[in-house]
C-alpha cells in the first residue's frame, strides 16, 4: 500500500482522495485551513459542459484593460508590482487568441462531460445527497452584441456535439421562468448542464473520506519538501513531517507558491470571487442562469435557496475583500430580474474565495517534468467544482499508472516551460 499525500482540501483534493482511497492507497490530505469555506463551498454549483470557452479569450483581454482601474467591474486586475503577475499576464495575453480558444473547446467539453457522468454515479450512492439536478442552464443576454455571441456559441456547441443547446427568444425565455419577470432579449439554453449544492457535496465527501480512513489534517501548512533521486520523499509542515510515495498538488490559488518550494514554475494567479446566498428565498427561479453582460451567475439550490455569485478580481490572496464588488454584482441581478430587491448583506453573510487561474484558462493536470512522483491538479479557475470529480479520477489513474479515461495532454502542467 503506497502513501499518497494530497496538499489541498478543496473539491479537487477531496475527489482525488476519494478515488485514490478506492484504489487501495493510504491517503493523507493536508490543508492550511479548516477545510470548511474554500472556493469549493461558495461557488455557483454548476456542472457545466457548456463552459467550453476558456477564461483567456481576445474579448476578455480587451475588456479587462478597460476595466482595470474600476474596482467594481466584473473583471478587475488590481494594478501592482509583481513579477509573477506580470509573467502570468504576458502568457495570458499570448494565449488569448481565437485559434487557442477553439483548440481548448474539445478538452474542456470532454473533461466536463466525464465529470458530470461521475457526479451522477455519486448520486446513486447512500453517502451522497447533494441536491443534484440536471435542468440545464440559461445564458441570458440583453444586447444585440450579446445575441450575436449567443448565435455563435450555439453553432459552436452543435459542432462539439452538444446538440441539446438552443437559442431562445424573449418569450421562450420568459416561459422558462413564469414566476418572475426577466429583462433580456433572449438566452442560450444549455440542456446539457446540471447543478448541485456545493456545501452539501463538500460536507458529505469530507465525512465519507474520514469514515473510510483517509487522514484529514486541517490547519496545517506545508513549508518544505525533501527529495532523493528525482522524487519527493518527505512533506514537511509547520507541525510534522510525512513520508510519501506520491504527492498531489491540489492547493488552488496557493499552488504557485507551493510549486516554487519544489523548484517548479507554475503560471497561476488568484482570482477572487464573491457570492451571496438567500436562505428561504422569497424569489423563485427554475433554472440556473448566467447574465452575459452582467457577468453574474444565479443558481437555485437545495429547494429553498438562491445563490448569486460572480466577479473576477485578480489580486493578492492577502488583499482584504472589496464589498463594493458585491454591490455591483447585486445591481447586475436587478437589471435582469427587476423584481429581485436584494440588499447588500452584512460582511459576515458574504462569501468570498480565491479561484486558481492558469495562464490560458485550462487546468494544470498531470505529472511534472522535474519530479517522478508529483502530480499537479490545479488551475481550474471558475470550473473547479464542475471538473472536480473527473480531475480526481484522472489523478488516481495517473498515480496508478493506468490507462487514462481521456487525453489530458492539453492540461499538461509543463506546457509553459
Amino acid at each position: 500500500m503506497s502513501k499518497v499525500i494530497i496538499i489541498g482540501g478543496g473539491i479537487i483534493g477531496l475527489s482525488s482522495a476519494y478515488y485514490l482511497q478506492q484504489s487501495g492507497h493510504e491517503v493523507t490530505v493536508i490543508d492550511k485551513t479548516d477545510i470548511t469555506s474554500n472556493c469549493s463551498y461558495g461557488n455557483a454549483g454548476y456542472v457545466c459542459p457548456s463552459h467550453f470557452i476558456p477564461l483567456a479569450t481576445p474579448g476578455i483581454v480587451t475588456q479587462g484593460l478597460k476595466w482595470m482601474f474600476d474596482s467594481t467591474s466584473p473583471f478587475y486586475v488590481q494594478p501592482r508590482l509583481s513579477k509573477s503577475l506580470i509573467d502570468w499576464g504576458l502568457k495570458f495575453m499570448r494565449s488569448a487568441t481565437d485559434e487557442k480558444v477553439a483548440k481548448a473547446a474539445l478538452p474542456l467539453r470532454d473533461i466536463a462531460l466525464f465529470s458530470q457522468k461521475l457526479y451522477e454515479e455519486w448520486t446513486s450512492l447512500p453517502q451522497f445527497n447533494f441536491a443534484y439536478e440536471h435542468k440545464g442552464l440559461l445564458e441570458i443576454f440583453q444586447t444585440t452584441k450579446g445575441e450575436e455571441h449567443a448565435k455563435h456559441t450555439v453553432e459552436k456547441a452543435h459542432t462539439l456535439g452538444l446538440i441539446d443547446t438552443e437559442l431562445l427568444d424573449y418569450q421562450s425565455l420568459q416561459n422558462k421562468e413564469p414566476q418572475t419577470k426577466i429583462n433580456g432579449l433572449g438566452a442560450v439554453y444549455f440542456k446539457c448542464d446540471a447543478h448541485l449544492y456545493p456545501d452539501k457535496l463538500m460536507q458529505q465527501l469530507l465525512a465519507h473520506l474520514k469514515n473510510v480512513g483517509v487522514s484529514i489534517l486541517s490547519n496545517e501548512e506545508v513549508i518544505s519538501f525533501e527529495n532523493k533521486n528525482a522524487s519527493i520523499t518527505k512533506v514537511i509542515t509547520d507541525k510534522n513531517s510525512y513520508d510519501a510515495d506520491s504527492i498531489i498538488i491540489a492547493s488552488g490559488s496557493w499552488s504557485r507558491e507551493l510549486a516554487e518550494k519544489m523548484k517548479l514554475k507554475l503560471p497561476l494567479v488568484a482570482g477572487r470571487g464573491y457570492s451571496v446566498t438567500l436562505e428561504d428565498s422569497p424569489y423563485k427561479i427554475n433554472h440556473p442562469s448566467v447574465l452575459v453582460e452582467g457577468r453574474v451567475a444565479l443558481t437555485p439550490m437545495d429547494g429553498n435557496k438562491i445563490r448569486f455569485g460572480g466577479t473576477m478580481e485578480i489580486t493578492s490572496t492577502k488583499t482584504p475583500p472589496r464589498i463594493n464588488r458585491v454591490e455591483g454584482l447585486l445591481n447586475a441581478v436587478k437589471r435582469y430580474y427587476p423584481e429581485f430587491d436584494i440588499a447588500v448583506p452584512p460582511v459576515e453573510k458574504i462569501w468570498y474565495g480565491f479561484r486558481p487561474c492558469s495562464a490560458d484558462g485550462l487546468p494544470y493536470l498531470g505529472r511534472t517534468n522535474k519530479w517522478n512522483n508529483v502530480v499537479i491538479a490545479t488551475g481550474h479557475a471558475m470550473l473547479g467544482l464542475s471538473l472536480g470529480a473527473a480531475s480526481g479520477k484522472l489523478v488516481a489513474e495517473l498515480v496508478n499508472e493506468e490507462k487514462l479515461s481521456m487525453d489530458i495532454e492539453p492540461f499538461n502542467p509543463n506546457r509553459f516551460d
